[in-house]
């Protein structure tokens, strides 16, 4: 079996190489990882470079949403202003909660009745592809030129609606029927988990605020905002509620408050450095993730349920974008349909969906099948909407467009 310093070694090289073509060549780099992961999974260097035991880890240790997702939650909302989130909060959060369970009803629906899969099994695929992917999201509009309020409300709902489609899943997955499912109940134990994982994080967050008070170098800054990190989301999953909610919301307090008020300048560049190559090492192992997930093989034999559920997923993208955008303003203003097209183009579907749906349990009915769909369209949306949405984004946003702070390039 390969040392964990091979397999290091290997994961260095293959986003070095990445990166590299991707400079050179000016295609996106997540989507030149994705296809390096399908390549080594189809090859005898998945053995070789322990593809096994790192994607073993990645899901069934749970790294994925534990030591993954943390960085690039913190990284993304440490950097978004709060008067960019106060405008865009009320539209984003809808599309993060009422959003992401319009689109699992109108999903779960499509595939129910029209396509004739099984009451659960069509739901519990719904709500495993509803909530758009956080890795993919945050890389692809950390590359685009878009308005600032723009780039927060992508931004903002990715963050937020990982909590909403996680709990959806699991209440899902612990009912077991969908016809017997209380409304209710759902309700409240979402409530609890958002709510729960919002107060977490405001604790942690303050606890850190003040302990920046007590330290000037960057090195024990640095060691602030990383106790912060895993310690919101540890202590929040531990209590039960969202550890990506008590993340997201620890770091919007931390770039809001505590930096401009006890960091130096100078720390403050530091944390930010580190956190940017936190947040690529996440991203890269996230698209890694992705490509090793992909078996062709089987996307080919499962084709026509994966077109299905592609189609359904658009549908329902399509049913919960548009209506909540379309009653929703920003700074008093009407969303511009240009933001909605991004907003529709832009929920793409990865990482987090194929972590949920490898901790499906085998007695699941239709289990291969809802797999077999999670995979390709996972691997559809990258291959498809990410080109769609870079070209959409160069034609209707010209590069005089004021570039968002967080559309940072690595």
């Amino acid at each position: 079996m390969p040392s964990f310093e091979i397999i290091l070694s290997a994961f260095l090289a293959i986003s070095l190489t990445a990166s590299i073509i991707s400079s050179r060549a000016r295609a996106p780099y997540t989507i030149i990882l994705v296809l390096f992961g399908v390549a080594i999974a189809g090859s005898s260097l998945s053995s070789i470079l322990g593809v096994s035991l790192l994607y073993d880890s990645l899901v069934g240790g749970g790294l994925f949403v534990g030591l993954v997702l943390p960085p690039l939650l913190f990284e993304t909302t440490m950097n978004i202003r709060f008067e960019e989130f106060r405008a865009v909060a009320r539209p984003a959060l809808r599309l993060a909660t009422i959003g992401v369970v319009i689109a699992t009803v109108v999903g779960g629906l499509f595939l129910w009745q029209i396509v004739q899969l099984p009451l659960l099994p069509s739901f519990l695929f719904a709500s495993i592809i509803a909530p758009t992917d956080t890795a993919t999201v945050l890389e692809i509009f950390r590359r685009a030129r878009l308005p600032r309020k723009l780039s927060a409300l992508m931004e903002t709902e990715a963050v937020f609606n990982d909590a909403t489609g996680i709990t959806i899943f699991t209440i899902l997955l612990t009912s077991l029927d969908v016809s017997r499912l209380s409304l209710v109940r759902a309700a409240t134990s979402f409530a609890e988990i958002f709510g729960g994982g919002v107060i977490v994080g405001l604790l942690v967050a303050l606890s850190a605020h003040f302990l920046s008070r007590l330290v000037a170098d960057p090195m024990s800054e640095t060691m602030i905002t990383i106790t912060t990190v895993y310690g919101s989301y540890t202590v929040a999953t531990a209590l039960g509620f969202s550890g990506i909610v008590a993340v997201a919301i620890a770091g919007l307090y931390y770039g809001n408050s505590t930096v401009r008020t006890w960091v130096l300048p100078q720390t403050t560049r530091t944390v930010r450095n580190f956190w940017r190559i936190m947040a690529f090492i996440a991203n890269s192992l996230a698209f890694l993730y992705i490509g090793l997930s992909t078996d062709l093989a089987r996307i080919r034999a499962d084709l026509l349920p994966i077109g299905l559920a592609f189609t359904a997923v658009t549908i329902a993208r399509f049913s919960s974008v548009y209506p909540l955008l379309g009653t929703s303003k920003i700074s008093g203003e009407p969303i511009p349909r240009t933001w909605k097209n991004v907003a529709m183009l832009g929920g793409m579907r990865g990482a987090l969906s194929i972590a949920l749906v490898a901790s499906l349990p085998a007695t699941i009915p239709s289990r291969d099948v809802i797999t077999s769909m999670v995979l390709g369209v996972a691997f559809l949306s990258i291959i498809l909407q990410g080109p769609l949405l870079s070209s959409y984004v160069r034609r209707k946003f010209p590069r005089k467009v004021e570039v968002s702070p967080l559309s940072r390039k690595f």
